[in-house]
């Protein structure tokens, strides 16, 4: 590439000459930015395609001018620009070259790289600016490859990471102009909230999906992205229809306890494949699998994990589903929510000898800090019954007295068997401050 072509593309992109519409601020990924940023390491902005990671850090290199820092001073390079040609670490350089030259900062740079595990070697970039102090440096990528190669082999002990979701419920409430600021917000706004959970439920929070009207040309491009940039580029891949379609399998299977065995043979493919794809698709971020909880690390590791959806209108314009399937979507919403608050690695699901089941156990540190139960429809005793003595036999083995039940509309506390067990609605729960 020429030069010439270089400049254009980085003035398309960075605040030099002209301003840039960032869209609606996402203030709690903004703070964690400027946190890592005082630390001096690298910050590696993580999470799924179109979560919303450029536009963050369009924000924050926003928020860098508004604290007076010289729009000179911040490089920021996209390299899912179809422009760039033969992208690779002399093309990064370059462009790093190109910037002294053209742009010539006045002070330390903060250099902020869009996707950039799309170059081989661009670790040794990173670590050398930030070993020799020429730069802050924020990277972003859509694959945990990113976290869990590359960065963390060259980069360990370097960096801190910020993992990027899409929208929150509280997050999309503001994308729709709703603000709670406190009780009698929630109180007295509550059916219109209710309302928008409905359409979160089933359309999902990635930014652009929310605020279009073409939500399903929208989630449908989504997911072939995520199969074709980041897995199929990125691995040999012998089989990308069934690749689909093991996608689509979990996605029509969120909250249900899956067999690889089982799916070898639905699908055809050898076991060794189904496993290596499945780590592809939660490597991608697409999906989560939640574990059983056990004091014995080799059990968990051997026992059946839950599958989770990163995002419910991906999964209900991708999963095969012919009723609403409110249970399963709430189970998920609640899913992703733990794992955005607590991280995946302190989710877990509890089941007994006798298979009794409780959706999601939390631990932080050594502890467990609660058990949650998720049943949309509390109407039927028999179906109540089920679900509060699962939670009282886990808080039995457990030893964990926090206990709650996630519902549709039903709120109350009641004491069973000396137990306090917390009865919350969905929308109320997802708005509180403190989850957990």
């Amino acid at each position: 590439m020429e030069n010439a072509e270089i400049i254009e593309i980085l003035e398309d992109w960075n605040f030099w000459t002209k301003k840039h519409e960032i869209g609606i601020a996402r203030l709690k990924y903004l703070r964690s930015l400027a946190e890592v940023e005082k630390t001096g390491q690298v910050a590696a902005i993580m999470g799924v395609r179109r979560s919303g990671k450029s536009t963050i850090m369009l924000q924050y290199i926003q928020q860098l001018i508004d604290k007076k820092v010289e729009a000179k001073n911040i490089l920021y390079i996209n390299f899912e620009d179809l422009r760039f040609k033969e992208i690779n670490l002399d093309l990064l350089n370059r462009i790093y070259e190109i910037y002294l030259e053209y742009v010539q900062p006045s002070s330390r740079p903060y250099i902020l790289l869009d996707e950039v595990h799309k170059i081989v070697g661009w670790e040794k970039f990173a670590r050398t600016m930030h070993e020799l102090k020429k730069a802050s440096v924020f990277i972003s990528g859509s694959n945990t490859k990113l976290l869990f190669g590359e960065l963390a082999s060259v980069l360990t002990g370097r960096h801190l990471d910020i993992f990027v979701f899409p929208l929150d419920f509280e997050e999309f409430l503001l994308f729709k102009k709703i603000q709670v600021k406190n009780i009698l917000d929630l109180v007295s706004r509550r059916y219109q909230i209710k309302s928008f959970l409905n359409e979160y439920m089933m359309h999902g929070g990635f930014p652009l999906v929310c605020l279009s009207e073409l939500k399903d040309d929208i989630l449908q491009t989504y997911f072939e992205d995520i199969i074709n940039k980041d897995i199929v580029e990125n691995h040999v891949i012998e089989h990308v229809s069934k690749l689909k379609s093991l996608a689509k399998f979990y996605l029509t299977n969120i909250g249900r306890r899956i067999s690889f065995n089982k799916i070898s043979k639905f699908l055809g493919l050898s076991l060794d494949t189904i496993e290596r794809y499945s780590y592809y698709l939660e490597e991608a971020y697409m999906v989560h699998f939640i574990k059983k909880f056990s004091y014995s690390v080799k059990e968990q590791e051997r026992t059946m994990a839950v599958v989770y959806c990163v995002d419910n209108g991906l999964r209900n314009l991708i999963g095969f589903t012919f009723s609403k399937d409110s249970g399963w979507l709430y189970q998920n919403i609640v899913a992703n929510q733990l794992i955005q608050k607590c991280g995946k690695e302190n989710v877990f699901y509890w089941m007994s000898n006798t298979q009794e089941e409780v959706d999601f156990v939390v631990k932080i540190g050594i502890r467990i800090k609660q058990l949650i139960q998720v049943c949309y429809d509390l109407s039927g005793f028999d179906t109540k019954k089920r679900e509060i003595n699962a939670l009282l036999k886990a808080s039995k083995e457990l030893k964990c007295k926090n206990l709650l039940m996630i519902t549709e509309g039903y709120e109350k506390q009641e004491e069973i068997e000396n137990k306090k067990i917390k009865f919350v609605p969905l929308w109320k729960w997802l708005l509180e401050k403190e989850k957990v």
